[in-house]
């Protein structure tokens, strides 16, 4: 399980192609301190596993499903990627929100507008998660948790949610070197499923 709140910026490496999937070598300081192989980790909030670690690198792999699924497959030598470990245990600060590194779909920026130091981005949605997505709700994009401001219309042909960005969430975070057209990892809060399955039951 994960928070949402990034621990790292990392460097894509390498990008080795396999069969029908990819190789990904990320070099990442802080993340490699007591990390071993098997460790799971978030990469742009879809969750890897460890598969070899070397000093300040550590290498993780990715099928083709999970490449067709998220943005991953975008990724080349000299990337930036949003990493985080998973929560350790209870007990302790929880910021962000429930995030399981399971990627629900991949949104389009169609808009980005300055405010001051700060910066408004509109992304699309695929229509099947729209109806998880509500104003001053938690969303996961590119494995950062993030509160929703605006949406549009959940009957939309090209659905579409609002976030705002505060200086620092831009400089330690890989949606600060996005552009508009660029593709995002998107992953829906998991209580808002859970509580459409519930209602599923009841009816």
């Amino acid at each position: 399980m994960f928070t949402g709140i990034v621990s790292e910026l990392g460097t894509m490496a390498a990008v080795e192609d396999t069969d029908g999937g990819a190789v990904f070598h990320v070099t990442a300081p802080v993340t490699c301190d007591g990390l071993t192989i098997g460790d799971s980790i978030a990469v742009n909030g879809v969750c890897l596993t460890a598969i070899a670690i070397d000093g300040d690198r550590f290498t993780v792999e990715a099928i083709s499903e999970t490449l067709q699924r998220t943005n991953l497959g975008d990724l080349e030598s000299g990337s930036s990627v949003d990493l985080e470990r998973p929560v350790e245990a209870a007990g302790g600060r929880f910021d962000g929100h429930v995030v399981q590194g399971h990627v629900d779909g991949v949104g389009t920026i169609q808009r980005i507008t300055s405010e001051g130091s700060s910066k408004r981005f509109r992304v699309t949605s695929p229509p099947s998660l729209a109806r998880y997505l509500v104003e001053k709700g938690s969303v996961t994009v590119d494995g950062v948790s993030l509160t929703i401001t605006a949406v549009s219309n959940v009957a939309d042909t090209e659905p579409w949610f609002e976030f705002a960005l505060i200086p620092h969430t831009l400089d330690v975070t890989v949606l600060g070197e996005k552009s508009v057209g660029d593709r995002v990892n998107l992953e829906a809060d998991i209580l808002a499923k859970y509580v459409e399955r519930l209602m599923e039951a009841r009816g």
